[in-house]
């Protein structure tokens, strides 16, 4: 198995502490404040910013960084097409809604962006999870009918890039002659997540990689036997990925002792808050991370080892942070430890990110991917060694 590394776009901005570092955070949840002697400063994703990240990662040895999508992030089709001449390498892995777009016009973009790239485009496909959100793009299907659609929508899209005109006429779209002016070559790669029962069908007939939030290696290794056995009534295989941050250093005390004071600089005022907002989530990928971390806030516990759901993965993220909500911590070689446990399971991608996603992604880059390469682990691409 041959494993490929991601990092991440903070399109909402980033910083040292959670609140704000490259996500939206829930509703009512404030940004971070610079406190007296700390350098806990939000720093605005401009494009400078965010290029300083891109290189960073295309150095270090990262294939490709995924690029959120939502109301609080910069657009990522053009973030990151601004992005593709200060790279040369690095790939783009775009997260986008289906139902916010016609599938045809998707296809054509996607295309198009592969062209002018030179095959640098990967996609991620975000069915959407929260109902209010949706609804501020104008969407009202529930949650079942918007993986219904996300169905209809790939098979179109597919259809479009074969170079043929394909007709389709299901319950959400009716296309006729859908086609592009040049299938893209290669054909972008698929990547999708979701953990409800509609969900997995639809990864199973139309997506290249499953996607999982970063949930103990026994809970991963329930879904993908769920997926695995999807994909094969389908006659198909999948590949499997899943979506962490990390906090690695030279020892195990001083990344515990980081992720301490990230876990620290949360005010309790901010996590009763962002809970709340997360209990609403129509989520079941939501609703299994919040399950990570329900002891803490029954009152158990103090500090970032209290959250230590598996050795080496912490939950301390999830407090305030919706989506993925885990984290690798400790020494190089103990990261690398965990990494190569999921990976035994049959994760073959990891989409890392960090606070602020600058230092961390040489931290696991110079730190983590490095011992993977001296184990053989991990062969490429090259980046700094």
């Amino acid at each position: 198995m041959s494993l490929r590394f991601h990092w991440f776009l903070p399109t909402t901005g980033d910083s040292r502490a959670l609140i704000g570092g490259g996500h939206a955070v829930p509703a009512g949840v404030g940004r971070p404040q610079a406190r007296p002697g700390t350098a806990d400063r939000l720093r605005p994703p401009t494009i400078d910013y965010l290029a300083q990240v891109a290189r960073s990662a295309e150095q270090l040895g990262f294939e490709a960084v995924l690029t959120p999508t939502g109301t609080w992030c910069e657009d990522a089709w053009l973030v990151t097409a601004a992005l593709l001449r200060e790279t040369s390498r690095l790939k783009f892995l775009v997260a986008f809604r289906p139902g916010f777009v016609s599938p045809t016009l998707a296809a054509q973009m996607a295309a198009t962006y592969q062209r002018i790239s030179g095959g640098r485009l990967l996609l991620n496909v975000v069915t959407g999870g929260e109902a209010a959100e949706q609804r501020r793009f104008g969407d009202h299907l529930d949650h079942a009918e918007r993986y219904a659609r996300t169905g209809e929508f790939l098979e179109i899209v597919r259809g479009a890039w074969t170079g043929t005109p394909f007709d389709f006429k299901g319950d959400h779209y009716h296309v006729d002659g859908a086609v592009v002016a040049l299938p893209p070559d290669p054909i972008p790669e698929i990547y999708f997540g979701g953990s409800s029962g509609p969900a997995g069908p639809v990864a199973a007939k139309h997506v290249d990689v499953y996607l999982t939030w970063g949930e103990p290696p026994a809970q991963v290794a329930e879904k993908i036997a769920w997926m695995r056995g999807l994909a094969a009534a389908e006659g198909r295989t999948l590949r499997f990925g899943i979506r962490l941050h990390t906090v690695s250093r030279d020892t195990s005390e001083a990344a515990w002792a980081e992720a301490d004071r990230l876990q620290s600089g949360v005010d309790p005022a901010d996590i009763a808050k962002a809970q709340e907002a997360l209990a609403a989530s129509d989520s079941v990928g939501q609703r299994r991370m919040r399950s990570l971390h329900e002891e803490y806030r029954a009152g158990g516990g103090a500090g970032a080892r209290s959250l230590e759901i598996h050795p080496g993965l912490w939950a301390g993220v999830g407090l305030v942070r919706a989506g993925a909500g885990t984290a690798l911590v400790g020494s190089h070689a103990e990261v690398a430890d965990l990494i190569e446990e999921y990976a035994a399971l049959g994760i073959e991608e990891f989409i890392m990110s960090g606070y602020p996603h600058l230092e961390e992604s040489y931290w696991f880059g110079e730190g983590v991917l490095s011992e993977l390469r001296r184990r053989g682990s991990y062969t490429g691409p090259g980046g700094a060694a």
